[in-house]
């Protein structure tokens, strides 16, 4: 960075600021603690908040060992965890640990500095290099210098939106967490992939009549193998309709408006939800001068340091992965922190 601002009154001073308090930002705090190095994650929604957002009743792919993080097991009665065992597994750990947590409190920007503490101030182990500004949900500022910030903001910012007129309306869903209200209602899902197709499922088991519109063929390959006989026997039956090799041109008011490989079709529509997936946030990233490649929106870093080619900013979790979310879960984005670490104390 070209500027360097000195900063004598701040609310904090810590080795290591963590962006983002999933489960893989939650592991490098703990790996930073456990090297005895001072850390806080930020938040601008609760903790482990992208999965607090999937389905109330969502199964996960992974076993409960592979989401484990900080040598703490998670114990389950069944073979995978459900979304609320693991709301509870990550609260305990966070608790565990006593993790300086700032919940519902976002990062408006970093900036490069040097700080001064104030008198009798114990300082961090090491020098602070980064401000961070950051603005809590009742509009309270604050700033927090820190030697290291990793930017673990997850998968779940921004949605992948299909571009087209009226998918700002009121009804139309990006994200999915519970069917009840759609019982009897038109609804119309657009996605081919798993959450598209959980989200069908629930929603015509609560009494949905549902339309799945994808502009593949069938439903993705990567369908969970439990869940594909399911969505395959509703298509089969005509509980859930389908509109395959088809593209959406409008949503409007309780319609959706399609281009079918038979010509346009226009859908009642009383909710639309579009399963189309999110993409990572690198403004952050790109605002202290981490590269991020344009077509893949992989920010440029070492990955097997996760350090940017920016001192003192790192990767953790699924923003390493760019648009290709798929390369990246918890079970093998939780050991980022640990190479993080060794790369901050060698």
């Amino acid at each position: 960075m070209s500027h360097e601002v000195a900063v004598q009154e701040h609310a904090g001073l810590v080795d290591v600021a963590v962006v983002g308090a999933g489960p893989c930002g939650l592991a490098a705090a703990i790996a930073a603690r456990r090297a005895g190095l001072s850390a806080m994650l930020f938040d601008r929604g609760c903790l482990v908040s992208g999965i607090a957002g999937y389905p109330t009743y969502m199964t996960f792919f992974s076993t409960a060992e592979r989401l484990e993080i900080g040598g703490v097991p998670f114990v389950v009665a069944s073979d995978k965890p459900t979304r609320r065992d693991a709301l509870a597994y990550y609260r305990a750990v966070a608790t565990l640990y006593d993790l300086d947590v700032r919940q519902y409190e976002t990062v408006e920007s970093l900036r490069a500095v040097r700080v001064d503490p104030r008198p009798g101030q114990v300082e961090p182990v090491r020098a602070a290099r980064w401000l961070i500004a950051s603005r809590t949900r009742h509009g309270v500022a604050r700033e927090t210098a820190a030697h290291a910030v990793v930017m673990a903001t997850g998968y779940f910012g921004r949605p992948n939106h299909l571009g087209v007129p009226g998918e700002d309306l009121p009804h139309v869903r990006h994200g999915y967490t519970e069917g009840h209200g759609a019982w009897r209602q038109d609804v119309v899902v657009i996605g081919g992939a798993n959450s598209a197709v959980d989200a069908a499922l629930e929603l015509q088991h609560a009494g949905a009549r549902v339309t799945l519109v994808h502009f593949a063929e069938s439903v993705d390959a990567n369908v969970k193998p439990w869940v594909r006989p399911h969505i395959e026997g509703r298509l089969r039956d005509g509980s859930i309709a389908a509109r395959f090799g088809t593209r959406v041109q409008r949503i409007g008011p309780g319609v959706v408006e399609l281009a079918t490989p038979q010509g346009p079709e226009t859908l009642p529509a009383d909710q639309v939800y579009v399963m189309t997936g999110y993409l990572p946030e690198t403004g952050l990233l790109a605002s202290a001068g981490v590269p991020v490649d344009p077509e893949s929106g992989i920010p440029s870093h070492d990955p097997l340091t996760m350090a940017t080619p920016v001192p003192g900013v790192y990767l953790a979790g699924v923003i390493a992965s760019g648009n290709q979310a798929n390369r990246i879960f918890i079970e093998n984005g939780r050991d980022h922190g640990d190479a993080i670490v060794a790369h901050l104390t060698r």
